[in-house]
C-alpha cells in the first residue's frame, strides 16, 4: 500500500531517502506520522528511523538545503531534530530496548527495523513507510496496524503487561489516543492496564500531566476521564476527583452524582470553547462538594460554600499536578469561586449593584464565567433547564447594559491612593485604604457615578469623617 503524501512531505522524504542511500543505510518514516497520514489527520512531525547513525543522517540531510536548517543534536538520547518552517523531522537509529523495573528509561542497543517496531506502544504506531529508493512509499505493517486503524481499536504489538510494565506512561497514552481518535482499547489491552495501573507511580508528574492536557483538549474529554477511572489510573494520579463519585440518599432525599455531573459540564464547555484553562475550571468547579456536603433534616443535601472552598483548593491542586502557578491558575481559581454567581442572579430581582459587583469581580474573565455557568445547567428536568436558560439570557443582557452605562469591567479607581496621600498630605496608612474602599463601594452600589468628579466630592466627605482635610498650600 502507498501512503498519500503532500508535495512538501514527498520532497523532504525523498531528500532523506537520497541521503540515506548515499550513506548506504536504509531509512523509514515511522510512528504517529504514518498513522495520521492514513487517518487523514494533520501532522507536522515526521519521525525517521535508520539502520545506522541517526545523528549523522540528520546532519547530512540538512546540508542539502540552503541555507542549511539548524540541526539539534541530543547525543544522550541518540536523536537529532531538523526544523523547517512548518515541519519538524526527528532522526534516530533503529534500536532494541530493555527496561529495569524501577525506571522507564530503557537500556538501548542498535537493532533492526523489526526490533524498532517491536518496541512501539501500539500496533497503529508500529507502522512504517519504506524510504529505500527501490520501494519508496511502501507500507511496512508487521502487527496488523492498518486493520486496527480501520477497526478503530488500540492494542499493543506485544503482550500488554510487558508493554505497559516496560514503560507505564504507555497506559496514559492508551487513554489519550482512545480519546483523541475515538478508538476502543481492546479488552486484553485494557485488562493489562488495570492489572498494573499502580506502575504509573514511577512516571514523573510532568509526563502524566502532559497527557492529561492532551485529553483535556479533545472534543469529548469526559471519555478520557471515565477511562482513567475504569482503568484504575485515576486513583493514583488524581484521587481527589474520585471523591465526587456516588449519590447518597437519606430520608428519601438524594443528590446527584457529582463526578458524572462534572464531566458533563466539562463536555459542555468543550463544545463551546477550546480554552484548556476554562476546561480545567469546569473539571474543578465542584471539587469541594465532598468537603462541604451536609444533610439538613427537612431540607435535604447542601454544599454551602463549596465554591469558596474549591477556589482555595485550586493552587494546591495545580501544584500537585505540576500545572503552571501563574495567571492561568488565578483565572481557574476565580472561575471556580464565582461559578454560582450568575445563576444566583436569575433567582432574584437583580439590582444594578449586584450586576456591577459581578462585572468587577470577573473582569476580563466574564465571558469565560458565563460559558462555565451555562455549561453547569445539566438537570434532566427540561422545564427547569428552560427556566434557567431564560433567566441566564436575561442576566447576560443586564451585564451588557450595566457595563455600557457604568464601565465597571476591569475597573480602575478614579481616585488612587497616591492622589489621596497628596491631597491630604498624609503617608501610607489605614486611612488611605478606608477612603479608597469607601469610594469603590459607593461606585459599585450606585451611590456615585464612576467618574473622578463624583469620586472627588465623595472622598472629601469620607475624609472629613476621619478628621482629614485637603492640603490647600
Amino acid at each position: 500500500m502507498q501512503i498519500q503524501l503532500t508535495s512538501r512531505e514527498t520532497e523532504l522524504l525523498k531528500a532523506v531517502a537520497h541521503t540515506a542511500a548515499k550513506m548506504g543505510v536504509p531509512a523509514y518514516a515511522v510512528g504517529g506520522f504514518v498513522r495520521d497520514k492514513i487517518l487523514g489527520r494533520p501532522t507536522k512531525d515526521i519521525d525517521i528511523v535508520c539502520l545506522g547513525d541517526g545523528l549523522d543522517l540528520a546532519e547530512r540531510f540538512a546540508k542539502q538545503f540552503k541555507p542549511h536548517p539548524p540541526v539539534s543534536l541530543f547525543k544522550t538520547f541518540g536523536t537529532a531534530q531538523v526544523k523547517f518552517d512548518d515541519i519538524e523531522i526527528e532522526f534516530v537509529g533503529a534500536r532494541k530496548e530493555s527496561y529495569a523495573r524501577h525506571s522507564r528509561k530503557p537500556e538501548v542497543s542498535p537493532g533492526s527495523i523489526e526490533d524498532d517496531q517491536n518496541r512501539r506502544d501500539f500496533t497503529v504506531n508500529a507502522l512504517a513507510i519504506d524510504l529505500r529508493e527501490e520501494c519508496f512509499g511502501d507500507l511496512i505493517d508487521p502487527f496488523g496496524g492498518m486493520a486496527d486503524l480501520n477497526d478503530k481499536i488500540l492494542r499493543t504489538p506485544l503482550d500488554p503487561i510487558q508493554t505497559f510494565d516496560d514503560d507505564p506512561l504507555r497506559m496514559m497514552r492508551a487513554i489519550r489516543f482512545a480519546t483523541q481518535l475515538n478508538f476502543t482499547i481492546t479488552s486484553e489491552t485494557f485488562k493489562g492496564i488495570q492489572q498494573i495501573a499502580e506502575r504509573i507511580k514511577i512516571v514523573s508528574q510532568e509526563r502524566i500531566t502532559d497527557e492529561l492536557q492532551k485529553i483535556m483538549m479533545t472534543p469529548i474529554p469526559s471519555k478520557g476521564w471515565y477511562l482513567l477511572k475504569e482503568a484504575g489510573l485515576l486513583t493514583h494520579i488524581f484521587p481527589i476527583l474520585l471523591q465526587l463519585e456516588g449519590a447518597e440518599t437519606l430520608d428519601g432525599i438524594g443528590h446527584k452524582d457529582n463526578f458524572s455531573h462534572t464531566l458533563q459540564v466539562l463536555d459542555n464547555v468543550a463544545a463551546t470553547s477550546n480554552d484548556v484553562w476554562l476546561r480545567w475550571a469546569a473539571l474543578l468547579h465542584d471539587i469541594a462538594k465532598p468537603k462541604t456536603k451536609r444533610f439538613e433534616p427537612g431540607f435535604g443535601w447542601t454544599f454551602h460554600g463549596h465554591e469558596v472552598v474549591g477556589a482555595r483548593m485550586v493552587p494546591k491542586i495545580f501544584t500537585q499536578l505540576k500545572l503552571p502557578l501563574n495567571e492561568k491558575m488565578k483565572m481557574v481559581q476565580k472561575l471556580v469561586g464565582l461559578h454560582l454567581r450568575p445563576i444566583s442572579l436569575t433567582k432574584e430581582n437583580v439590582t444594578d449593584s449586584a450586576i456591577r459587583r459581578l462585572l468587577f469581580d470577573a473582569g476580563d474573565d466574564i465571558e469565560s464565567l458565563m460559558i462555565l455557568c451555562a455549561a453547569d445547567i445539566t438537570s434532566k428536568n427540561q422545564q427547569k433547564v428552560k427556566r434557567y436558560i431564560q433567566g441566564f439570557e436575561w442576566v447576560k443582557i443586564r451585564l451588557e447594559e450595566v457595563e455600557q452605562k457604568d464601565s465597571i469591567r476591569n475597573w480602575q479607581p478614579p481616585i488612587t491612593g497616591e492622589m489621596i496621600m497628596q491631597i491630604f498630605n498624609i503617608s501610607p496608612s489605614k486611612q488611605v485604604g478606608l477612603i479608597k474602599d469607601a469610594i469603590r463601594e459607593a461606585i459599585l452600589d450606585g451611590v456615585i457615578a464612576n467618574d473622578q468628579d463624583a469620586a472627588y466630592d465623595f472622598m472629601l466627605k469620607e475624609a472629613a469623617k476621619l478628621g482629614l482635610f485637603p492640603n490647600l498650600k
